[in-house]
């Protein structure tokens, strides 16, 4: 897939293409039905299927004064899956307050006719652009009319009875319902991050523990069943999220144990795929009680997990 991140570098080749337009953080079931059928239609008429997104998150832009806003997926995660999915090309926009100045009309003619001359447009069910929200599916069948562009909405998914959206799936992990993330998400949700040191309780009681950092949204409180990824192999493991109230910690933690493992991750890029989530996290009277407790999480993170082939 080719990457192109200045608007002035658009080739000519790319004119008549096939494009959809989106922040598409998360790129979730619904994201991807609007991918397959650019894709499909795409190939049907030998035209490129673009993909044009922005970066950084035009809510941070806009309002910056909510902070902290995590992402689902950061801009490389989500070229590699737009590129795992067989996207031809994306366009990523600086999203500036400048940029988001820009009237729908002034993007639709400046942008998407004058250097991308395109042939048709997919968007999603609720998709607005520009300045004030205005570029909706009737905006731009209005232009589409006048300039000779096709526009097609794509239908929401489903699941659960609750819409696959990025708001959605967000509000979901925060409450710790990583199973219905995941069937929005069409996979379960990774956090990637670095190891950093912790507290090191977990190797004090014979369970030791990665204390892990990352940019994207972290799942509610509570211990949760994972697989993770390091330097390219896969390891079953048991994660809490909290503040380790038997030890009385201040700051959120963010720790995992890995199963049968033995080594020094320290410094290491560490993947975490969220796949169940086991219990709340709870205070025990004494160290002993907290062990056997962490022993049977163990055990039942093993039945878990033992249909996943590492």
């Amino acid at each position: 897939m080719d990457v192109i991140r200045d608007l002035e570098n658009i080739p000519k080749d790319l004119k008549y293409s096939l494009i959809t337009i989106g922040n598409f953080d998360g790129i979730h079931l619904g994201h991807q039905q609007i991918f397959q059928r650019l894709i499909t239609e795409a190939k049907e008429k030998n035209r490129k299927s673009v993909v044009i997104t922005f970066e950084p998150h035009p809510q941070k832009v806009i309002h910056p004064e909510r902070r902290p806003f995590f992402l689902l997926t950061p801009l490389e995660e989500k070229l590699d899956f737009m590129a795992s999915l067989g996207i031809d090309v994306a366009v990523v926009i600086t999203f500036s307050p400048e940029f988001a100045r820009i009237t729908a009309e002034d993007f639709v003619r400046t942008v998407l006719w004058d250097k991308l001359r395109l042939q048709k447009i997919f968007i999603g069910y609720d998709y607005a652009f520009g300045n004030n929200k205005e570029g909706n599916a009737g905006f731009l069948e209005k232009f589409g009319e006048e300039l000779g562009f096709q526009v097609e909405e794509i239908s929401a998914v489903t699941i659960d009875g609750i819409i696959a959206s990025s708001t959605n799936i967000r509000l979901a992990i925060l409450e710790g319902n990583v199973g219905r993330a995941a069937r929005m998400l069409d996979r379960p949700y990774t956090l990637h991050g670095a190891v950093v040191k912790g507290y090191r309780r977990g190797t004090g009681i014979g369970f030791p523990t990665a204390n892990i950092k990352s940019e994207k949204v972290i799942p509610g409180i509570g211990v949760y069943v994972i697989i993770a990824e390091i330097d390219g192999i896969r390891y079953q493991g048991v994660l809490n999220i909290g503040y380790n109230p038997t030890f009385g910690n201040e700051e959120l933690s963010t720790e995992v144990h890995l199963l049968d493992f033995q080594g020094d991750i320290y410094g290491k890029e560490i993947g975490i795929s969220f796949i169940d989530r086991l219990r709340d996290e709870r205070k025990f009277e004494s160290s002993e009680k907290l062990v056997e407790q962490i022993s049977r999480d163990i055990e039942r993170a093993k039945e878990i997990l033992a249909p996943y082939s590492l």
